[in-house]
């Protein structure tokens, strides 16, 4: 590492010099652990230059809309309401953010309103071309999120449904006989999440081996990693670097 200060007295050319702090021998530290919603450089000393160190997320509060929705949301959700008997008990709270409708559903009739929502002549979502995982840890009880992106090709209207799951019991009906897109997605949910979807054909590994223990996209899930090499050198997986502190 060189400095543009750092000169010697022949010819101005810079050289080397050892960073403050820094150890060619300094061992394999485990990075420590910081609250959910932190930044990761806020210590004193810290080696990042990223303009990330110290940052404090402030999650804003998932709140019911009030109505008028706007838009095409009213429609979308009077239609449910008349079609689907069980709405008030299934429909935990409706929410209208950044120009989207989401629909917060009780895990248990996520597969039931997946079918009103499909079958309705005033609804028509007949595509689901997404459903993935969120981790909300620190911040939600029911920490692990499942997300249905449906679209209505009828009508040209998306909605978003979202049913929440804790990690001690992450069980919910599957959706595949709705949509059988969501086969190979719930599976992905699966396996990095750890949601398990009662129902599924074949809910198993899509992306990690059989044998893999964990789920790589929950948030207290170890850095871990393999070994990056090139010629004459070698990074470590992150769990083996040396932390900046």
């Amino acid at each position: 590492m060189t400095s543009p200060n750092d000169r010697n007295n022949d010819g101005g050319v810079p050289v080397p010099t050892t960073p403050a702090g820094a150890s060619s021998t300094a061992p394999a530290e485990y990075p420590p652990a910081s609250p959910a919603g932190r930044g990761m450089f806020g210590n004193q000393g810290t080696g990042d230059v990223s303009g990330y160190g110290g940052l404090v997320r402030q999650r804003k509060p998932i709140e019911e809309a009030a109505r008028p929705y706007g838009s095409y949301f009213d429609e979308v959700r009077d239609a449910l309401e008349e079609a689907y008997p069980a709405f008030s008990d299934a429909i935990e709270k409706v929410v209208v953010d950044r120009g989207e409708l989401t629909l917060h559903v009780r895990p248990e009739r996520i597969a039931e309103v997946c079918q009103v929502m499909r079958d309705d002549l005033s609804l028509r979502f007949e595509l689901c071309s997404s459903v993935s995982g969120v981790d909300y840890l620190g911040a939600d009880e029911r920490r692990l999120h499942v997300v249905y992106q449906l679209t209505s090709m009828t009508y040209r209207r998306q909605v978003r449904l979202e049913a929440a799951v804790s990690a001690e019991d992450p069980h919910l009906p599957s959706v595949t006989a709705v949509y059988p897109t969501a086969d190979w997605q719930e599976r992905e949910a699966y396996d990095m999440f750890g949601i398990v979807f009662d129902g599924h054909p074949n809910l198993t590994r899509i992306l990690m081996p059989d044998d893999w223990e964990g789920h790589p996209q929950r948030k207290d899930y170890p850095l871990g990693g393999v070994p990056v090499e090139y010629k004459g050198a070698e990074i470590p997986p992150p769990d083996r670097r040396r932390s900046y502190q």
